[in-house]
């Protein structure tokens, strides 16, 4: 009797295949340039850009002021209860790559998403450095760290290192005065928060574009897997003609012989089999991999469509170069939806790129992203630029002075959002008897400094007597004035009496 033997335990974790991809021109190769350009100079140059806002406000034209509690972007303040702006922004940019995938497919990933720009740069050095796909292959696979190696990867790392300290001390900018904390940083007098800040994201950036690249996208982002939410048939996205390329074949075989086979009819079955010969076609295909090794995912479009497909278009490239010198027509890898395939297969015209992209579906995340933004925008110019806010004192709710008058205490606090010293003038609206009094001077003028909120203790009298003192509760409103330029705000509360 035979023994079986034990089947070996399934390995579950397939190792990393490094991906190196080679160099490619075309139209989506120059765009990712563009783009690249045009996102790392934002990043790198905004803290830099000056902004004035008086002599006593910062001068930097975006900055994250955590100790003072601002946001200042250009002549915009966001204030902490203001915080609205900042959580639409944040909903108008869901919607916004909701939109573009919808249309475009992963354009974001694929064009200007940072974990695809750094990468991108990271691979041009390295490119620079180790030479092109075959040469970084040959590198990769050499055991032996001879000279040669050892002072490619060190002028590598170093580069990338240096990239990435630049990216994070681009990060630390945003949130000081860019120059004065260049300064305290280089002569080691920053505080060590910026340093760690610095520290993390340096390791992050090195880590994340010149080690893990495309893993990051398939395993840490989620965006791969819910993508698919967001897309439809009518989605345009990279896809290969496999009706045209298929089947593949070398090129040097293109024109193969006729094939002997046999074929049958039903009026000749009693003649026997018939020889023909048949043509054995070969699609447009040469199996070149061009596509494959311009791909950073690594990944070959052939096979269909991709959760780690990226949609940055460096296969098109690759293809229609190829395909320009055999003579044949560029487009075997396109953008292009599942209904064109469709309609192309069938002998049918498809429909044009801007039927695919107006359409419900991305008119409605238009029409929804445009509302939050108009909306942000009304908000933002008919906020006024002084508010105050009361808060009754609840211990004691009233307390009773050595006259018999009725005394309540509030705390107001009033917001100047100028960039410079506002006198704001308090009074109240309500029963004629009530008496206003300010803490700590016998104006009812206080003034607040710029950009800046001040807390006044205020109290409101009620005479002996008088109906306010008397009644249980009277209803009570407080108006601020700036009287350099007239500029009011109100805010409602209560008085309380003695009640009956």
């Amino acid at each position: 009797m035979s023994q079986t033997q034990p089947d070996a335990p399934q390995n579950l974790y397939a190792a990393r295949e490094p991906v190196f991809p080679r160099r490619v021109s075309g139209a989506f190769r120059n765009l990712k340039w563009v783009i690249m350009a045009i996102t790392l100079g934002i990043y790198y140059l905004t803290p830099w850009i000056r902004w004035d806002r008086g002599a006593s406000l910062p001068d930097q034209a975006v900055l994250v002021d955590l100790a003072n509690r601002r946001f200042y972007f250009f002549w915009i303040e966001i204030w902490p209860h203001e915080f609205y702006f900042v959580a639409g922004l944040l909903v108008m940019a869901g919607l916004g790559l909701f939109l573009f995938t919808s249309a475009l497919g992963r354009v974001w990933c694929g064009y200007a998403c940072p974990q695809t720009v750094w990468t991108d740069l990271f691979i041009l050095v390295e490119r620079w450095i180790e030479g092109d796909r075959n040469a970084r292959l040959r590198l990769h696979r050499q055991k032996k760290w001879d000279l040669r190696k050892l002072r490619l990867r060190l002028s590598k790392w170093a580069s990338w290192v240096l990239i990435a300290l630049a990216t994070g001390g681009a990060w630390v900018f945003y949130f000081a005065d860019a120059p004065t904390l260049l300064v305290d940083l280089v002569t080691l007098n920053a505080h060590p928060i910026a340093y760690s800040t610095m520290f993390i994201l340096t390791a992050t950036t090195f880590f994340f574009g010149g080690i893990a690249r495309e893993q990051i996208c398939i395993y840490a982002c989620p965006w791969p897997r819910i993508q698919a939410a967001m897309m439809d048939e009518d989605t345009l996205t990279i896809g290969y003609r496999h009706w045209r390329g298929e089947p593949r074949g070398k090129l040097k075989g293109a024109k193969k012989k006729p094939v002997a086979t046999t074929a049958t009819t039903s009026d000749a079955v009693a003649a026997g089999p018939v020889p023909v010969e048949l043509a054995a076609p070969q699609g447009d295909c040469i199996d070149c991999m061009a596509c494959v090794n311009v791909c950073p995912m690594g990944i070959d479009i052939r096979d269909g469509q991709q959760m780690e497909c990226i949609t940055c278009g460096l296969c098109i490239d690759a293809c229609d170069d190829v395909m320009e010198k055999i003579g044949k027509p560029r487009g075997l890898i396109d953008y292009m939806a599942l209904t064109d395939e469709t309609a192309e297969q069938a002998g049918e015209k498809p429909k044009s790129a801007w039927t695919h992209i107006f359409r419900a579906r991305t008119m409605l995340y238009t029409g929804l992203w445009s509302l939050v933004g108009v909306a942000l925008v009304v908000a933002l110019f008919i906020r006024a630029e002084i508010e105050l806010t009361v808060a009754p004192d609840r211990n004691p709710t009233y307390v009773t002075l050595s006259d018999g008058s009725i005394r309540n205490t509030y705390d107001v606090r009033l917001r100047n959002k100028n960039g410079d010293d506002r006198p704001f003038k308090l009074s109240i609206k309500g029963d004629s008897a009530l008496r206003l009094q300010l803490e700590g001077t016998p104006y009812h003028t206080v003034t607040v400094p710029a950009d800046e909120m001040k807390l006044q203790r205020v109290y409101i009298i009620a005479p002996k007597g008088s109906e306010p003192a008397l009644s249980e509760r009277v209803v009570l409103r407080f108006w601020v004035e700036d009287t350099s330029n007239g500029d009011r705000a109100f805010k409602d509360t209560v008085f309380n009496g003695k009640g009956n």
